[in-house]
């Protein structure tokens, strides 16, 4: 299988200069992400999924550049990722494009649609005549349900679905070989959600995209993602296909976010098996130690606290790190 990113031991880590209690302390360390690794394939959907705080989006910032990252390699199209060479970041961000969270806010207010979109052409192509960029903008527009007509409004005048179809339309502009989503419809109405679901599945299929899908909503990311990965206090817990992830949960943190997914048959609902996580999130300056989890986990042991455990193979793409993963909950 042909890779197009891989991602090798990240780490990202924030000092915090304000929880040092005296000025000779060593600073603290906020541990936002630590130490996950994946690989993505061209035309592949990998989702994020997590609670909030676990580092879904500061590994997308990571990945394309935003954050520095402490510790790891970025592989993209074989070749490792110099984030550090503004030259070597402006060809990377030809292929790799971003749509953000908030649809209003990742657009210029000042500026209108067409130039939003025509933004990243005229960076990448000066040479072009304005007429050239007119029409690649209007084609994109088009692609992604835009009326050609609202090409001078401004985003204000749109409603947060069609600000979110201009956050496409730009980042899609350049033709790029993946694009990293993060949290792109948690703003949005539920059927409006559903339409950018689909309209990213589409485009997907019509250009050849691959996609990291960062969503909260674990519904979304099963009906558009390939493989999933879990995460838990800036560490994969668990990987793998959407069957199997969805179909068999190893990791405990796994199984208490699947039982939270609401059942559409009241029925199955009522008899659901409902998995309630004891205790608050603990603080990514000072993680527990060992299994970061294992103070909200109910299979929990005396070994659970001694070491870090690694990412075990299940069979076929399916990893989780857990050793008690086959104790029932």
């Amino acid at each position: 299988m042909s890779i197009l990113l891989e991602a090798k031991g990240i780490k990202v880590r924030f000092a915090i200069k304000k929880a040092q209690k005296w000025p000779w302390d060593p600073v603290p360390e906020l541990k936002a992400v630590d130490g996950v690794s994946f690989q993505i394939a061209p035309g592949e959907t990998l989702g994020v999924v997590g609670e909030s705080g676990c580092g879904k989006s500061t590994l997308a910032r990571a990945l394309i550049g935003l954050v520095p990252i402490s510790e790891g390699e970025v592989w993209f199209d074989g070749q490792k990722v110099n984030h550090g060479d503004p030259k070597a970041m402006k060809l990377l961000r030809k292929d790799v494009q971003m749509i953000f969270q908030d649809p209003l806010a990742s657009l210029n207010p000042r500026m209108t649609v067409g130039d939003i979109i025509a933004e990243p052409l005229r960076n990448y192509y000066p040479e072009w005549d304005k007429e050239r960029v007119v029409t690649e903008v209007r084609a994109m527009m088009a692609k992604v349900g835009l009326l050609p007509n609202v090409i001078n409004r401004y985003p204000h005048e749109f409603s947060g679905g069609q600000c979110q179809r201009i956050g496409i339309a730009r980042a899609l502009i350049l033709k790029p070989k993946l694009v990293i989503c993060d949290e792109p419809v948690s703003a949005l109405d539920v059927s409006i959600q559903a339409q950018v679901v689909n309209l990213l599945k589409d485009l997907q299929k019509e250009m050849g995209l691959s996609l990291v899908f960062i969503a909260h909503d674990l519904s979304v990311v099963k009906h558009i993602s390939d493989r999933v990965m879990v995460m838990y206090l800036g560490n994969q817990v668990e990987t793998g296909t959407s069957e199997e992830l969805y179909g068999k949960p190893s990791h405990p943190y796994s199984r208490a976010l699947l039982s939270a997914v609401p059942e559409p048959d009241p029925e199955l609902e009522r008899n659901k098996q409902h998995i309630l996580l004891e205790g608050e999130l603990p603080s990514p300056i000072s993680p527990p130690s060992g299994c970061v989890f294992r103070t909200r986990c109910l299979a929990v042991c005396d070994g659970c606290s001694e070491a870090k455990p690694s990412l075990q193979s299940l069979g076929g793409t399916h990893q989780v790190a857990c050793p008690r993963y086959d104790i029932a909950i």
